[in-house]
């Protein structure tokens, strides 16, 4: 009797606990912070503020890296950012409608390439740019009618809902306003130490290819990345603030600014030796514990 007095009281705790865990994450999601729980998402601010999941603020900054590596005007990833949020509302979506596939909801039968070059971000991304840059006055077009343009869809005017907050997202990625992404991660990272570096400078390569260029330093785990201007180095910290959960990257540091995980903030940093050198942005992964 007492045994089956313990199992039906750890059954009890174990409800509970998960009720609260339910009941958090429903409180996080409506912007109630709850002591102690971590709400896992981001926000990015640049006149207004837009919250995104953590993988969606990942696809968002892909998706600029992509934008911002072709020197596409900003108003396109604007529009590539209305148009995913829109289709798959940022997720990397393995099926759809009929046969459409990933964050623009690309369809092989219509030419867009195979289900498996369309489940990359990246190639999702440029052939979206590649479509949207034939369009002739695109960039007098409202954000509805330059994404219906390239997608054909069944709700042309779906788009338009989207512009405000992609424009908010846009404008924080491109780097138009310092410490504007911000992410609240969870501190138990499945790579860390050296493979977490190596991990994160493929996906660097990645994303920005060409334009990216990567300084030495001596702390194994940390990637240092040379900046050409102020602008530059906010899209670099942004973008590794929104890939920080995917990463296991720790701290950010351009300037006197530094975003850890442990706060889910940016703020000044602690002391001068922590501050990134002239226009260098610093991300450091978890060490090996």
């Amino acid at each position: 009797m007492r045994g089956r007095s313990i199992v039906i009281a750890i059954s009890v705790v174990a409800l509970l606990a998960l009720l609260g865990i339910v009941i958090g994450r429903q409180l996080s999601g409506s912007g109630i912070k709850i002591p102690g729980i971590k709400s896992e998402e981001c926000t990015a601010t640049a006149d207004g503020v837009a919250t995104l999941g953590l993988d969606q603020m990942a696809n968002a900054a892909t998706i600029a890296a992509v934008g911002i590596r072709r020197n596409v005007p900003p108003r396109a990833i604007t529009v590539a950012l209305a148009t995913a949020l829109q289709e798959s509302k940022l997720h990397n979506l393995s099926g759809g409608d009929r046969d459409s596939v990933g964050l623009f909801q690309q369809r092989p039968s219509q030419g867009w390439g195979t289900a498996t070059q369309i489940s990359d971000p990246r190639y999702a991304a440029r052939r979206f740019y590649s479509a949207l840059l034939k369009v002739n006055g695109w960039q007098s077009m409202s954000i509805t009618d330059a994404a219906q343009s390239v997608q054909r869809s069944a709700l042309p005017d779906a788009y338009q809902q989207w512009a405000g907050q992609s424009a908010v997202i846009a404008r924080a990625l491109l780097g138009d306003v310092s410490h504007a992404v911000a992410c609240e991660v969870g501190d138990s990272p499945q790579t860390r130490g050296t493979k977490a570096v190596t991990a994160l400078q493929s996906l660097l390569r990645g994303d920005w290819g060409s334009v990216l260029r990567v300084a030495s330093i001596s702390d194994p785990n940390a990637v240092a990345l040379v900046a050409s201007d102020d602008r530059a180095g906010w899209q670099y910290a942004h973008w590794l603030v929104a890939h920080a959960q995917d990463t296991g990257v720790m701290r950010v540091r351009f300037g006197t600014q530094q975003w850890t995980a442990k706060s889910g903030t940016w703020g000044r940093a602690g002391d001068p030796e922590s501050s990134a050198p002239g226009e260098t942005v610093i991300a450091e992964v978890y060490g090996i514990t």
